[in-house]
């Protein structure tokens, strides 16, 4: 699948080189290259520094589409009009269109900071002065989104703050200099395998046993959130290929399979209670909450999710969820039993349906020889019966936490499969 045009995404910000904040531009503009049937060959993420910023857009400007963000604001430091004009040989010039409208969003700002304008005249003239030939996509905050026409390559030029980005990005894509590139690509299809459970070297032994990519077929394996992610990219024909290797994967590995399409285990969580009409609650000691904020980043999810008990202490562990202190005293706050009192507590408590619990140490410190840390408890219960799981992880504090809140969601995700398998 080589004979897609070829993208290259540049994003600039040194920022992003120092790791003070992670790229999100480009694996978006990636995504949806791929979407639309361009490779995208490269992401070269570079700092503001003239020498390397204008390096990358020279290797940008081989391919057929080149994207680039970040570097468009008012300061010294913004350098990528300028320095993609000089790549392109072309010379810069004051857009008075652009001068009007971001002279008039900055004069309200200066207002409202009571602040003299003088003060964002020289950003204003800047941000407005663009390549000889470009063509403005308009604003998204002050910065203007920019596309040109090289003839042999285009070149979409967008902000760097992500909202900015995106909304430019879909004015880019009916450009006719766009176009032109878009009516070269095939768009491909599409085939998404998720597993829970299984490793990743068996299900690149499932995929090896199936036959391997190839063919118009090409396979990624990624270990991503605790859980296994195969993602097929079909060329156009290659349809039946596809379908023949998909299940090739799938026959070994069906137990741990939860989907066929990018759907987030939380959001699959919610539909299994609403199908059943249940209600949903948590109650978590190590994880912080960790589980029950995955559950309500999904919008509408306040028709199942009823709430959580953060229950940290042992005196909070009894006091609001009722765990009973000779529990607690023989057993222990991380452990099978007092998991199973926490998810009993929750459910009186809320009055839920559906309740996972999740207890135990994330360290660094409070582990012993017995209860090491990275030992973690989880139940789930229901109307339909109860899950457990417990697991000792080694890793950071971090990695345990979000491991035991990825395994919560799957276990209550389970349980409420086994229930609606029970009842059909």
């Amino acid at each position: 699948m080589t004979d897609r045009p070829r993208a290259f995404i540049v994003v600039t910000g040194s920022e992003l080189v120092r790791g003070d904040r992670p790229d999100l531009n480009g694996p978006f503009i990636a995504a949806e290259l791929l979407q639309l049937g361009i490779e995208p060959a490269r992401i070269s993420i570079v700092g503001d520094a003239e020498g390397e910023l204008a390096e990358a857009l020279a290797e940008g400007l081989r391919a057929d589409l080149c994207v680039v963000s970040g570097g468009l604001g008012p300061t010294h430091d913004d350098r990528t009009v300028e320095l993609v004009a000089r790549a392109l040989g072309a010379g810069l010039r004051l857009d008075e269109d652009l001068h009007v409208e971001i002279g008039a969003i900055s004069r309200a700002f200066a207002e409202r900071l009571g602040r003299p304008y003088v003060d964002f005249e020289a950003g204003v003239l800047k941000q407005a002065t663009i390549p000889d030939g470009a063509l403005s996509l308009g604003l998204a905050g002050t910065a203007p989104g920019l596309v040109l026409d090289r003839g042999e390559s285009v070149v979409v030029v967008l902000p760097g703050p992500p909202p900015e980005l995106q909304r430019l990005w879909r004015s880019a894509l009916e450009t006719a200099p766009v176009q032109r590139v878009l009516s070269r690509a095939r768009p491909p299809g599409f085939r998404k395998l998720r597993f829970f459970g299984a490793s990743e070297s068996a299900v690149a032994k499932a995929l090896a046993d199936a036959g391997g990519d190839g063919d118009g077929v090409e396979a990624t394996i990624c270990a991503r959130d605790f859980e296994i992610h195969v993602d097929l990219v079909v060329a156009p024909g290659a349809d039946q290929r596809a379908d023949e290797l998909t299940e090739g994967i799938v026959a070994p590995l069906e137990r741990y399979l939860f989907s066929r399409s990018e759907q987030p285990v939380e959001e699959i969580v919610l539909e299994l209670c609403r199908a059943g009409g249940l209600t949903l609650a948590t109650a978590e000691s190590c994880t912080g909450g960790m589980v029950a904020e995955r559950i309500t980043s999904v919008p509408g999810s306040s028709d199942v999710f009823l709430g959580a008990v953060v229950a940290y202490a042992d005196e909070v562990k009894g006091r609001e969820l009722g765990v009973p202190a000779d529990i607690l005293e023989r057993h222990g706050a991380v452990s099978a039993e007092t998991a199973t009192a926490m998810v009993v507590g929750v459910r009186e408590r809320l009055g839920a349906d559906v309740a996972v619990s999740v207890t135990g140490i994330a360290g660094p410190g409070g582990g012993t020889e017995a209860k090491p840390v990275g030992l973690v408890y989880l139940h789930a219960a229901g109307p339909g019966g109860a899950r457990s799981a417990d697991f000792v992880l080694p890793g950071d504090r971090g990695t345990i936490r979000h491991r035991a809140t990825v395994t919560a969601l799957h276990l209550v995700r389970r349980l409420l499969q086994q229930s609606r398998d029970a009842a059909a």
